[in-house]
């Protein structure tokens, strides 16, 4: 059954036509939006619509795997072909073959990995890692992206021949935030959704109060957002004074009450008595290095535009690494939009930013930070 898009602005009303369309023309097509504002069902739409309905769909997230890594997943490699290569392994492209191909953050592919893949679209075969055979593939490259290609290719990053072979079709999807339209529309469609999954009792109704607070936020992760916080509201059964809360910090002030004491260095964020307190030095010691390392990486990430290969790059870890960080610390694109709001690097007095390299962090040892790194972590 397929997921229909839920909206009724321009945009979206616009959005539903041009998949009639480019579905029975099978063109090359790039979906760029925000995270978090539907690409990946956009795609799907496409597929279902188009005659290649059945046949597979296979996705590549060209932002989670590190550019050798990345060819081999897309072409696919013989037995030998590179050390750790004990088998045959078919890559995407021959998976796909008969059906679509969706390359998902295409504006994270390495610069000499994009001339590889416009060789495959331009010819439509490729060599398999390893291999002295030529393979055909009849798959349509589907792909999407939250960058700005166009600034991209101004830069350097994206390659401007890759993107008009790509891009026969852009299909746009505006933020949230500009379709003011489609809030209300998809706060009915998902609260319904999510109420009949999480809710045991009597059917919840959202009062207009809390409505007209998700109606008024900007959301800037986009759709995602509000699925999330439309489930956090069901499951902590929140009230209308919670609203806010819910939006900003993922949680319920009633949940703050805790056996275990909470200890910061900032009084807005305890929920303890003074009477209650102990001092866990030990447990301070592993919060606020877990604080100041999510600060780090969010940094480092946003710097990047969350190309995490350079990321893991600039931080001197490796890649694995990096992915298993970005997990333990619940780290989100969309909550990278604003850039990250420093809390705790203000209160280190060794951190500089390096005017050659600004997303290089580097630790000096200076009693003062310099104006730079003041004005980031302030």
């Amino acid at each position: 059954m397929m997921t229909e898009l839920i909206g009724v602005s321009r945009n979206i009303e616009r959005i539903k036509d041009l998949i009639v369309q480019v579905a029975n023309s099978e063109v090359s097509t790039i979906v760029i939006g925000e995270t978090g504002v539907g690409k990946e069902l956009i795609v799907q739409n496409l597929y279902r619509m188009s005659a290649r309905n059945g046949k597979p769909i296979v996705k590549i997230n060209c932002s989670a795997f590190p550019e050798s890594l990345l060819e081999s997943e897309m072409f696919g490699y013989e037995k030998g072909a590179f050390t750790g290569a004990n088998g045959t392994k078919r890559g995407k492209f021959e998976q796909a073959n008969g059906g679509v191909l969706f390359l998902d953050e295409i504006g994270d592919m390495s610069f000499e990995l994009q001339a590889k893949l416009l060789r495959v679209l331009q010819d439509g075969e490729y060599t398999p890692l390893g291999s002295e055979k030529t393979v055909s593939t009849d798959a349509w490259v589907i792909a999407a992206t939250n960058h700005d290609l166009k600034q991209d290719m101004a830069t350097g990053r994206f390659r401007k021949d890759l993107f008009y072979r790509l891009s026969t079709v852009i299909i746009h999807v505006e933020p949230l935030r500009n379709r003011t339209d489609d809030i209300p529309v998809l706060i009915n469609h998902y609260f319904k959704k999510y109420a009949s999954r999480f809710n045991n009792g009597p059917p919840r109704i959202l009062s207009k109060a809390t409505t007209e607070k998700l109606i008024g936020y900007p959301w800037p992760g986009n759709v995602r957002e509000l699925q999330n916080v439309l489930q956090r509201l069901l499951v902590l059964n929140a009230s209308d004074s919670d609203v806010d809360e819910i939006i900003s910090n993922g949680y319920c002030h009633n949940t703050c009450e805790s056996k275990e004491p909470i200890i910061d260095s900032h009084p807005e964020d305890r929920c303890t008595s003074p009477k209650d307190l102990t001092i866990p030095l030990k447990k301070i010691k592993k919060k606020v290095f877990q604080k100041i390392e999510r600060e780090i990486i969010s940094y480092v990430l946003e710097k990047s535009s969350w190309n995490r290969s350079k990321a893991a790059e600039i931080l001197e870890i490796s890649y694995k690494s990096l992915l298993a960080k970005i997990e333990e610390l619940g780290l989100d694109p969309s909550l990278m939009l604003v850039g990250p709001k420093f809390k705790y690097l203000s209160a280190m007095e060794e951190i500089r930013f390096v005017q050659s390299k600004p997303d290089v962090i580097q630790f000096l040892n200076h009693k003062e930070p310099d104006i730079e790194a003041q004005s980031v972590a302030n």
